[in-house]
């Protein structure tokens, strides 16, 4: 994994200045340690440039930006390909010549050349980001994985579209002033981030994932979706032809070990030192036992946990999956002032509000990770989504099955707008109830009842938290609207808008899709690029680490796809066939025991000292002067955290993150816990 940056000027605009370019690259010194250098055009009219974290091919050849043998073709890569020795003989039979040894950067050059940009994404497997110019077209091609591991983003400014891995590049440039982007914020409130291609930082963009953008010299960009996470393209339906119930479990479960021992096995691909986080979970014990098979030495292991709230910790079990595989096990306890000390640092390397507390542990097993010599590790994001893991996923299909449908059914609608009215005025009263009153809302006005897996501010708490008047009329967004890159209900105070522009070209194309899939899709499409993802590349590369997700090869997740919800929840069973898939790698009492998952006491430490002082930083902010929020009822989520009421900690960390990042990035000030 690395850092990549450039500027195209567009329709002849001003010159690439080789100074402003090389700051672009160097804000990102941390995803690569090992190296930087730039590429300008001899009319400087594009320029790439490139921080390199040394993982395949470790040669000073492998470097970047890399051109192919006449130089009309240059890339700047961020990723890994991880079946580029098998597409590098079919490039040199088709009269390619590399100069590398084993660079799946060079790959992709002549990749690109032999087969274009479509054909190159439809042949290649792994997580990258990058950006190809071709001189002779004079074209810059932007590309996001499948998933969305890798992050990139772009901007257009100045007659000159700008693009990075992270965004603090773009905002290095001179001619970039930052400011909010009100609508943005909007559906960050619902979301703990801002959904693709929205970011929080006015007129920066990010590339959903699955997604590509062409720009001309002339200026004329396209986005175009290349995948989804969508069923029909995993099974063959005459593979399961008339199976009984025992065979086609035996497929479903065959057909998931096997991928998922390719996909480990695939990330095992590196030149440099590799580990696993371990939780003790299944995930990541699985993880440990197929990166055990494959390893001729002790696989390297991390664990985090909190020396304050041992009730918390996950040692045990990690500890008994260590001694097991006969791990090389490290650990790492935290407490309250780590995490006060991390912060500043925190909103510094998020780059835009990821209002997820993992991200304090998550940020000290990745120091322990690199502080231990790794630079690649393996980790088990992707699995909850896919395979129904968390109970809050089975408490919407309850939710879904036993009571959402009846409601809409065989109650009249007046009957359930009224309910829904009631529902509204109730909530005020309690806080305890919004969420509840949400869900009436949703299903008297015929909307989706799964938006997120990390839905924070419903609508009913948005409606007393947003003054959507001040919101103000959009930002300018015509060159992202123009490129086919933002649909302009985006842009409008109802975030129900991006949730619908998921499920109507889901329906449309896979009509009748059973409720779990349509959550999963959901998922794909939001939390696990924009979140879970982004805060994995976002804090793992802070300390020049890279995490490999094997759970979301894109061929165990078509496979999981096509399975149906009856199959992944069986027996009423959260992860139902991905435990009956590893019964034979890990011990029985790991796979069955109650999942606890990763998290950090964030209520109990905002009960504290450190609480009235992120209300002081809360209230004090720049951001709260803009009027976007109603003063008052976020004093009132603080009055009722402290007093035991209700459980804030969510939605004042979500604000917490929010305002904290503005004052840094916008307002350039120091963030600070009184």
């Amino acid at each position: 994994m690395c850092g990549i940056v450039g500027i195209l000027s567009l329709n002849g605009q001003g010159r690439v200045n080789p100074n402003i370019l090389a700051r672009m690259r160097d804000t990102m010194a941390h995803r690569g340690p090992d190296g930087g250098d730039s590429w300008i055009a001899e009319d400087y009219k594009v320029g790439l440039g490139h921080r390199r974290l040394s993982i395949i091919d470790l040669a000073t050849t492998a470097s970047q930006p890399m051109p192919n043998e006449d130089g009309s073709v240059v890339i700047t890569f961020n990723g890994e390909i991880y079946n580029h020795t098998k597409l590098r003989p079919q490039l040199v039979e088709a009269g390619h010549r590399f100069r590398t040894d084993h660079s799946d950067t060079e790959v992709l050059v002549h990749g690109y050349e032999e087969w274009g940009l479509d054909g190159l994404l439809e042949r290649i497997e792994g997580d990258y980001a990058f950006a190809i110019w071709d001189a002779k077209k004079r074209l810059l091609s932007l590309a996001r994985d499948r998933v969305g591991v890798k992050p990139l983003y772009f901007a257009f400014t100045s007659g000159q579209l700008l693009f990075a891995s992270e965004m603090k590049a773009i905002v290095e440039h001179p001619d970039f002033v930052p400011d909010i982007d009100p609508h943005a914020l909007y559906h960050y409130l619902s979301f703990l981030t801002s959904p693709a291609p929205l970011t929080m930082m006015k007129g920066v963009y990010k590339l959903p994932a699955g997604c590509h953008l062409t720009i001309t010299a002339a200026g004329a960009a396209r986005m175009q979706r290349y995948w989804d996470a969508v069923p029909g393209r995993g099974i063959d339906p005459n593979e399961t032809k008339g199976l009984s119930n025992a065979a086609l479990e035996d497929f479903y479960v065959g057909g998931i070990r096997d991928r998922l021992r390719a996909a480990v096995d695939k990330r095992m691909m590196a030149d440099v030192p590799l580990g696993v986080f371990l939780s003790g979970g299944i995930d990541s014990s699985t993880n440990v036992a197929l990166m055990s098979e494959y390893s001729s030495r002790p696989v390297e292991t991390f664990t985090v946990g909190f020396s304050d709230h041992q009730h918390l910790n996950e040692f045990e079990h990690a500890r008994a999956i260590a001694q097991r595989f006969n791990t090389n096990h490290h650990e790492i306890h935290i407490n309250k002032q780590d995490m006060i000390d991390y912060l500043q640092k925190m909103i510094f390397h998020q780059d835009e509000p990821i209002a997820d507390w993992v991200c304090i542990p998550l940020y000290f097993v990745t120091k322990l990770a690199h502080d231990n010599g790794m630079k690649v590790v393996q980790v088990g994001e992707g699995s909850d989504e896919q395979f129904c893991g968390y109970a809050s996923y089975m408490g919407y299909l309850d939710l879904y099955h036993k009571y959402w449908t009846p409601f809409r059914r065989f109650l009249p609608k007046p009957a359930q707008r009224l309910a829904a009215h009631a529902a509204k005025i109730a909530s005020r009263l309690n806080p305890r109830l919004p969420v509840y009153a949400d869900i009436i809302d949703r299903a008297s006005r015929g909307r989706e009842h799964f938006w997120s897996g990390a839905t924070v501010f419903w609508d009913t708490l948005k409606d007393q938290l947003i003054d959507k008047a001040a919101l103000g009329t959009p930002s300018d967004h015509t060159r992202a609207l123009e490129a086919g890159a933002l649909d302009s209900s985006y842009l409008e105070p109802d975030t129900y808008n991006v949730i619908e522009g998921f499920f109507g070209p889901l329906d449309r194309a896979h009509p009748g899709s059973d409720a779990l899939t349509r959550m999963i899709h959901s998922e794909f499409r939001l939390r696990l690029p924009e979140l879970l993802l982004m805060r994995v590349d976002k804090i793992g590369m802070s300390e020049s680490l890279e995490a490999r997700v094997p759970f979301l090869d894109h061929h165990l997740v078509e496979f999981t796809m096509d399975i149906p919800e009856k199959w992944k929840t069986k027996g009423g069973q959260a992860k139902y066939l991905l435990k009956k898939a590893v019964e034979d790698l890990i011990p029985h009492d790991i796979i069955y025991r109650k999942k606890m998952g990763f998290a950090a006491p964030m209520g109990d430490w905002l009960r504290s000292d450190f609480g009235r002082g992120v209300r002081s930083a809360v209230m004090s902010s720049g951001l709260m002067q803009r009027g976007f929020f109603h003063r008052d009822y976020v004093e009132k989520l603080f009055d009722w955290h402290r007093s035991g009421r209700a459980d804030t900690s969510v939605y004042i960390l979500t604000l917490y993150n929010s305002t904290a990042w503005y004052d840094y990035w916008v307002d350039r000030k120091q963030v600070a816990v009184a």
